[in-house]
This record gives C-alpha cells, structure tokens and sequence, in this order.
C-alpha cells in the first residue's frame, strides 16, 4: 500500500457538513470536499490487511484497497478505472449508500474504519472535474433490441451493461424524469438531481433509449413489448408501501412516506405535484418507522418548518457497538443517527401505534401510543414483544407519515398482465442463478426480485442480470462478473 503506517498514523475523518441551522433552509447537499491532504490521509489508512473483507461486505465486490492506493497515489485516473470496474454510478452510492464495506473492514476491528464511502465519492467527482469520463459507446452492435422496464439503480445499472455489450437498449419509466427512489424518493439534500442527470446524459451519448412517461401495462403495450423486443428486464422496484390498519386509519393527515417524499422532489424541480398538497408545516409530525426513509421523512418537515419532528421504532434501541452476537466483520445492526437527525428529532423506541384519533371533522389530531417489552432470542435478536401496562397514552400529531417499508412490486398492470409466478412475499419470482422469471426472455433484477434493499444491491442486481441476458441472446457474454472481476484485479 502507499503508505505501511497510515493507518497508525492518521485516524477517521469526515468532511465537514453545513450547519444545521443553516441547511434546514434549503434542499442543497450540504456536505463538504474532504481538501486533497485530507483525502490523501484518509486513503493512506487503508491497510495492507491481506485478506481485504471489505470486498465481501460490499454487494459489487468493489475492488477497494486498489483504488484506496492510487488516490494516496494521486493516480486519478488509475482510480477511477479501478472503481468503474465494478460499479457503475459511484456518484449515487458515494452519497446515499450505507457502507456496508465499512462495516466489514479489516481495521475496523480496534479502531474506526476506512472511510471508503467518502473515498468513492471523491473519486468519481474528480474524475469527472478532470475530464475522465468519457462517453463509451459499443464499437458494434449485436442487432438484439432490449426493453428494461424501470429506470432506478437497477434497471440503469442493466441498461449500461447490455448497452457496452452492444445490444440495442431502451429504458422505459412510468415517471416524467428517469431516476425511480433516486430521483422521486431520496431527498435532494442528500442527492441532488443535476448528479441523475449527469449519468443519464452520459448513457444517452453511449446509446441508451430513455422513454418517460412510459407506464408498461398501462399506455405501454405489454404484448408489443414481447413481440418488439429479443429480452426484457423487469427492474421496476419494490413500490408498495406497508401499511398500519389500525383504527382511524381513514383520518386526513395520514399518508405514505414516498408520497411526501415524492411532492417535495417534484417541488424542489418545479415539476407538478400530484394530488393534494401534504405539508408538515406548522404541525406536529410523527414518522412511524425507525429507518432511512424515516430519516429522510424527518429532513424534509424539518425543512418545512414543522412545529415538531417526532420518529418511532417497534424494535427496541440498538446498541452504540458491536455485541457478541454482531461480531467482526458481519454486518452490525447498529443505532444509526443521520444528518437529518442531527438537525432536530425526538426519537423513541420499542414504542406501538395503537390507533390514529380525529377531531370532528375527520382530521387527524393524535396518536394513541403504548410501550412495549421486547425478550430476545438465543442470538441476541428481539424476538416477542409484550405492551408495557399502564404505559398507553394520547400525543399529539396533525400530520403522520408511514415509513415502514415497502412489502413487493406492484402487481396491477405490467405484472399481472405478463402472469409471471411470484414468489412467497409477493416478488417477482426468479434465481440469481439466471434472473430469468416464469416468461421465456423475461428476465428481472433490483427489489422486484429480491423484495427492498440497498442501491448497491440494486447495481449489483442489475450488473448480475445483464450478464445472464447476454448470455440468453448471445450464448456466452463478455460481461464480467463481480467474482471474476476480483479475480482479474488480483492477477
């Protein structure tokens, strides 16, 4: 590695962020460039560790001591094509992914980790301020014509590898701007749009068809989809929201996290809102639901100026640090506090809606909450829950938003229509052996598959399928793998 003793040297930095009483007034990114001798420190901790777990801890097998060493090395270009070996939008996983690579790194184990995230997204936005990405269109083309239905991380991801093997790709999505949760779910203070916008410009100039607007089932013909087209890809997510059935369920001021999420992006691009305006101005919110959609629902009433930002969680509170039953280098369930957090939230734990309470004129006005007592199970997981007595009480809430997960892909339209065998959970049903479904040529990747996830798991998911749809039409593919992409970078 560039530098044997970095890691005793130097230890974890983050850039610095804007002031939280600053960045609630706007819906900028807000974190800052680490300056070069600050990155250049940060990447000389990464470790000649042997054996770097974390190309396991990350869904793409990204090749990361590699590209850790030349941007010590300042080679930026030696970097960047290191880095885009393996992942195709580093810019979107540089803002908005977990880091699950952290997690696994090998010097996590006594001392804070690598931080890989902030590396990689240095990475591609100096590869691009230096001119280093480049359109690359195939040099010939295979004459095969390819429909990826969805254009969020997976459906991209599958269309820009189908696309450098020379297939003829078209992207089809529902909404007016590509993107899917990256454009209409995740808040623009964490990925601000103009870097979509970017990549699809770049995909356009490499080949890749984008028709918006496009509802496949709906005003898109899903028979002249099969009889056009020589593969489909089903990448359109995991887009039902799990609901809360509970009593006053029917009150106004209750919706959808997404739906909130949704209007303020469309806000925020001067795009029309669809349907009735929900605004948390002035009101007392409570997110019910403890994860990163929570999270990103508590940024944006904040920036709406609400009265006051309320997060609950079912599960009890994790613990600050790894417990026995979380060891290196596994992936910990750890207390998580976003920057959204950081800006103004009382957060509670192991706490149950028991049922939404209205005014006389249908309007949501409190929630009726009860504590709960979690036991644990013989690895350390909660288990059964029982509700604490005396603990039920009435608190005030004007606006709730349900940030509890999505349960499966919508099924209405497209999915019924084509009659493609789901699994269990309701997803569509298909191996990562060959991403192929019950639909001769129609093949699915991302959260329709393997239900909600992370956007690197998404890429991933995308990469893998595109890989199996080259080698459907074309009988082998020169589509890497992500384990044979480790095993070249190591040769």
């Amino acid at each position: 590695m560039g530098k044997p003793t970095g890691f005793l040297e130097f230890t974890r930095e983050l850039p610095g962020k804007t002031d939280p009483r600053e960045r609630v007034g706007h819906y900028n990114e807000f974190v800052e460039r680490f300056p070069d001798t600050k990155l250049n420190q940060q990447a000389a901790r990464c470790m000649n560790c042997g054996v770097p777990f974390c190309h396991s801890g990350c869904p793409l097998g990204n090749v990361i001591p590699e590209f850790n060493d030349a941007v010590y090395r300042q080679d930026w270009k030696e970097a960047y094509d290191v880095l885009t070996s393996t992942n195709n939008f580093p810019e979107f996983t540089g803002r908005i992914c977990p880091a699950p690579c952290e997690s696994a790194c090998v010097l996590g184990i006594n001392q804070p980790p690598v931080a890989i995230e902030e590396i990689e997204k240095h990475i591609i936005e100096v590869a691009f301020d230096k001119g280093l990405v480049q359109a690359k269109a195939p040099r010939m083309r295979t004459g095969k014509k390819i429909a990826v239905i969805g254009s969020g991380p997976a459906g991209l991801a599958a269309a820009a590898q189908l696309n450098y093997a020379g297939h003829t790709v078209t992207v089809f999505e529902r909404d007016d701007a590509p993107g899917g949760l990256l454009r209409y779910g995740i808040p623009d203070f964490k990925l601000e749009k103009w870097v979509i916008d970017r990549r699809i410009k770049l995909m356009e100039e490499e080949g890749v068809t984008f028709q918006c607007n496009a509802n496949v089932g709906v005003n898109v013909s899903t028979n002249d989809l099969l009889r056009e087209y020589n593969a489909i890809v089903l990448a359109g997510g995991s887009t039902i929201p799990r609901d809360l059935p509970i009593a006053g369920r029917e009150l106004k001021g209750i919706h959808y996290a997404m739906d909130f999420l949704k209007q303020q992006n469309k806000r925020v691009s001067n795009t029309p809102v669809d349907g009735n305006d929900i605004w948390a101005t002035g009101k007392n919110v409570i997110v019910i639901g403890g994860g990163d959609t929570g999270s990103d629902c508590v940024g944006t009433s904040n920036r709406h100026g609400a009265a006051s930002v309320t997060q609950l969680e079912l599960l009890p509170k994790p613990p600050g640090e790894r417990t026995a039953y979380m060891p290196w280098p596994t992936y910990p369930m750890l207390l998580k506090t976003s920057s959204s957090h950081e800006e103004g939230a009382d957060r509670h734990w192991a706490i149950a809606t028991k049922s939404f309470i209205g005014d006389d004129n249908g309007h949501l006005k409190a929630l009726r909450l009860v504590d709960l007592q979690w036991t644990a199970s013989a690895d350390g997981r909660p288990a059964k829950f029982t509700e604490v007595p005396g603990s039920e009480r009435d608190v005030p809430c004007e606006l709730a938003l349900l940030a509890m997960g999505f349960v499966h892909p919508q099924h209405t339209g497209l999915l019924d229509q084509l009659e493609v065998e789901k699994d269990e959970r309701g997803n569509v049903k298909a191996t990562e052996k060959d991403y192929l479904t019950s639909i001769p040529k129609v093949f699915t990747a991302g959260d329709m598959r393997r239900g909600q996830s992370l956007v690197v798991w998404a890429i991933s998911e995308g990469r893998e399928c595109a890989r199996k749809v080259d080698e459907f039409l074309m009988g082998s593919s020169q589509l890497e793998s992500k384990d044979h992409s480790l095993q070249a970078m190591a040769l």
